[in-house]
C-alpha cells in the first residue's frame, strides 16, 4: 500500500476532525500514521500513543487541529534559539499530544493532555479553537515576527502546522518548531519548505534513556532526524536537559559535542539548560551549575563555537500563563463553546474512546 498525503482544507472556520496527512490506509479497514516513528497502526475506533489521531472506518483523522492549549509571546532567544533572527518576538502556540511520556515533564497537561484529549473525542470539549487564519492574525495584531509550535509535539498536528505556516509566509512571518525529533523523514519532507527553524531536544547518548520515555525511540532514530531537518535546509539548534543522575555522564557531553560538530558543524549552537523538579522526577534537585559549565568547557574543547548555559530555566514552558482568550479576537464564550465535528464523517455514534496502550497491535 502506498502512503497518502491527504490535502485539508485550509480556512476551517468551524471545528471539525481533519484528515491526517501521512497515512496509509490498509486493506481490512486498518490505518498506519506516518507522522511520527510510532508509526501507530490502528483499527476502526483505536487512537494512536499521541492520543491526539483515530481511525474512523478506515480513514486517520487529527483531533486536535486548531485546538490551542497555551499562547505566550516572547523573544526567540528563549525558545532557545539564538542565530535566526535575533533580537525578534515570536508567539509560541501548544496544543494537546506528544510522542514521548518523559517522567520531567513540566508541561504535563499540555504536552500528553489525555483529558483534554478525551474531551474532544467525545465531543465534549471547550478547549479554544482558532482557524489558521484567525491563528495568523493574531500573530499580525501581537505583531510579532515569527511563530513557533511548543509546548506539545508538533508532529502531533502537524495539519495544522502547515496550514498556519503557508498563511504566515505570505505574511512575512517565520515558523519554529520545536521538537523532540521523534518524528518521520516523511514529516520532515512534507513540512521543510514551510518551516524555517528547527528547535531540537537531544536528550542523551544512551538508548536506555530513551528507552525510558518511548519503548521505540533510540539515539540514532533521533539523531537521523535531526540531521535530515539540517540536510532539508532548516536552522538546527539543538538543546540538552541535564538531568543529575541521568544524563549527565561527562562522556555523555562530549558525545552530543562531537555529533554535533560532525553533523551540524562547528557553528551550530547548543543549547544546555538546567533540570528543574517536576512529576516523577520530583525527588532529583535542580542542576548544579557546575554541571552546566562541565559541559559547555567539553563542548568548547571538542570545537563548538556557540554553546550557551541556562541556569535559570529548563524548559520551554508558557511563562505568563495569560488564557488563550487573551490573545485570539473572539469572546470567552465563543472560544470556548463545546467542540463537536461540523463535518459529517463520523456518524452517529462519534468518536470513539479506545486506548492505543490497550486496544492497538
Amino acid at each position: 500500500m502506498n502512503k497518502q498525503v491527504i490535502p485539508v482544507k485550509v480556512g476551517t472556520e468551524e471545528y471539525q476532525l481533519q484528515q491526517t496527512r501521512l497515512q496509509q490506509q490498509l486493506g481490512d479497514g486498518t490505518t498506519r500514521c506516518h507522522l511520527c516513528l510510532w508509526r501507530c497502526k490502528l483499527k476502526h475506533g483505536q487512537r494512536g500513543f499521541c492520543q491526539a489521531h483515530v481511525n474512523r472506518h478506515g480513514t486517520l483523522y487529527n483531533l486536535s487541529y486548531g485546538i490551542i492549549s497555551a499562547i505566550d509571546i516572547g523573544a526567540i532567544e528563549d525558545k532557545p534559539v539564538k542565530h535566526y533572527q535575533p533580537g525578534t518576538k515570536v508567539m509560541s502556540v501548544g496544543s494537546y499530544g506528544c510522542s514521548f511520556r518523559c517522567d520531567g515533564c513540566h508541561n504535563l497537561d499540555i504536552s500528553w493532555g489525555v483529558s483534554a484529549l478525551d474531551d474532544l473525542a467525545k465531543g465534549e470539549s471547550t478547549s479554544a479553537y482558532a482557524s489558521a487564519q484567525m491563528l495568523v492574525d493574531t500573530a499580525l495584531r501581537a505583531g510579532v515576527q515569527g511563530i513557533a509550535f511548543t509546548y506539545s509535539e508538533p508532529a502531533v498536528w502537524l495539519e495544522y502546522v502547515i496550514d498556519v505556516s503557508r498563511l504566515a509566509r505570505e505574511q512575512g512571518l517565520y515558523m519554529v518548531y520545536v521538537s523532540n525529533s521523534f518524528v518521520t523523514d516523511e514529516a520532515l519532507e512534507l513540512m521543510a519548505p514551510y518551516v524555517d527553524v528547527l528547535c531540537s531536544d537531544i536528550k542523551s547518548m544512551e538508548d536506555s534513556f530513551y528507552y525510558d520515555i518511548c519503548k521505540l525511540a533510540t539515539v540514532e532514530s533521533v539523531l537521523a532526524s535531526i540531521k535530515k531537518a539540517h540536510q532539508l535546509g532548516m536552522h538546527v539548534e539543538t538543546r540538552t536537559n541535564i538531568i543529575p543522575g541521568k544524563n549527565d555522564d561527562v562522556e555523555g557531553y562530549r558525545q552530543i559535542a562531537q555529533w554535533i560538530y560532525d553533523n551540524l558543524g562547528a557553528e551550530s549552537p547548543w543549547h544546555i539548560t538546567r533540570f528543574f523538579p517536576a512529576y516523577k522526577l520530583s525527588h532529583i534537585p535542580m542542576t548544579p551549575a557546575e554541571m552546566l559549565w562541565q559541559a559547555h568547557d567539553i563542548a568548547r574543547e571538542v570545537g563548538l563555537k556557540n554553546v550557551y548555559v541556562y541556569d535559570d530555566k529548563g524548559c520551554d514552558c508558557a511563562e505568563e500563563n495569560m488564557p488563550v482568550s487573551a490573545y485570539l479576537n473572539g469572546s470567552e464564550e465563543d472560544l470556548h463553546q463545546v467542540k463537536k465535528c461540523s463535518a459529517s464523517c463520523c456518524g452517529d455514534d462519534g468518536v470513539l474512546l479506545k486506548k492505543y496502550e490497550q486496544e492497538s497491535d
